[in-house]
C-alpha cells in the first residue's frame, strides 16, 4: 500500500504515521495542499492512498471574519484539490470530518447520512469539504469527534489544571465520546487495509456516552484529584459575556453500528482514556 499522509504534524497524522510507517509523510512546509498549484506539481504516482488529516481545528478562531479565507482554504478548498489529485491518478481519499457538520439536535445516535446542519462557521467549511470529498468514487470519509493525542488537547489541558490545583468548570450538557488518535488511526488502517466499501465511516471511542465535564473528572481523580473539584456548567454559562464563540453542537454521539460491521470495533473511551493517561508525565 503506498501511501500519503498530509497534514503529518498534527494530533492525527502523528497517529497516522504510526500506523503507515511506510507513507510518505508531508506537513505544511512539505505540501500546502491550500495551494492548487503545488498539489497539482507533487508527484502523485503510485500513490493508492491519500489520507487528509490538514484542518483548520479553532472552532472559535474561525468565527472571527478576519479568519474566514484561511478557514475555507483548509477545510474545503485543499479537499478539492487533494480529491482531484486522487481521482487523476487512481488512488483513494481519506478525509476526516466533524459532528459539527451537524446541530446536535438529533434524538440519539447520529447516522452517517443524517443531512448536515451545521451550527458554526467550522461546521459548514467542514460540511462543505465533505461535499467536495464524497464527490469523487474513491473515498472513505471518517467523521469523529474529541480527538486527543500528542500536542494540545482537552485532556492535556485538565491533567495540567489538576496538578497546579487548579478548580475548572466545565460544560456538563455537551454529550459525546472521547476518541484517541491511535484508535482513530487504526480504524482508519482497518478500512483501507480490508478495502472496505467507500464511502462515510463514524468512528469514535465506544461505550456509554458522557459530557465534557465527564471526561474532566475522569482526568482529575487520575491525578490525583477529586471530582468534585471540576464544576458542571451549562454551556450558555461557560460562555457567557465571552465573544467570538462557536455555537457548539450539544449532542456529539455518532452511530457506530457501520465500522463495526465493517469489522473494527473502537475501543471504549474510558478504558481508552485511561491508558491515555498513563502515558502522560
Amino acid at each position: 500500500m503506498n501511501a500519503v499522509i498530509v497534514g503529518a504534524g498534527g494530533q492525527l497524522g502523528r497517529a497516522l504515521r504510526r500506523e503507515f510507517p511506510a507513507a510518505l509523510a508531508l506537513d505544511r512546509a512539505a505540501l500546502d495542499v491550500t495551494d492548487a498549484a503545488a498539489v497539482r506539481a507533487h508527484d502523485w504516482t503510485g500513490v493508492d492512498v491519500v489520507l487528509n488529516a490538514a484542518a483548520w481545528t479553532a472552532v472559535d478562531a474561525a468565527e472571527d471574519p478576519a479568519n474566514a479565507a484561511a478557514v475555507r482554504a483548509v477545510n474545503v478548498d485543499a479537499v478539492a484539490h487533494l480529491a482531484e489529485a486522487a481521482e487523476q491518478h487512481g488512488a483513494a481519499l481519506v478525509h476526516l470530518s466533524s459532528e459539527y457538520v451537524f446541530d446536535g439536535a438529533h434524538d440519539g445516535p447520529i447516522p452517517e447520512d443524517l443531512p448536515p446542519s451545521p451550527l458554526s462557521v467550522y461546521g459548514r467549511s467542514k460540511a462543505d469539504g465533505d461535499a467536495c470529498a464524497t464527490a469523487i468514487e474513491r473515498h472513505w470519509l471518517v467523521r469523529t469527534t474529541w480527538v486527543v493525542g500528542e500536542g494540545r488537547n482537552f485532556v492535556r489541558t485538565m491533567a495540567g489544571l489538576a496538578d497546579r490545583g487548579i478548580s475548572p468548570s466545565v460544560v456538563d450538557d455537551q454529550t459525546g465520546r472521547l476518541t484517541t488518535a491511535t484508535d482513530l488511526a487504526a480504524g482508519i488502517r482497518h478500512l483501507v487495509d480490508t478495502g472496505a466499501a467507500y464511502g462515510t465511516y463514524n468512528l469514535t471511542g465506544d461505550g456509554e456516552p458522557g459530557t465534557w465535564a465527564d471526561v474532566a473528572a475522569r482526568v482529575f481523580t487520575a491525578r490525583g484529584r477529586s471530582a468534585d473539584d471540576v464544576a458542571r456548567v451549562s454551556t450558555d454559562e461557560y460562555f457567557a459575556g465571552k465573544s467570538c464563540v462557536a455555537p457548539r453542537p450539544l449532542n456529539s454521539v455518532l452511530d457506530l453500528g457501520k465500522i463495526t460491521a465493517a469489522g473494527f470495533r473502537p475501543a471504549e473511551w474510558r478504558t481508552a482514556l485511561r491508558t491515555y493517561l498513563s502515558g502522560l508525565i
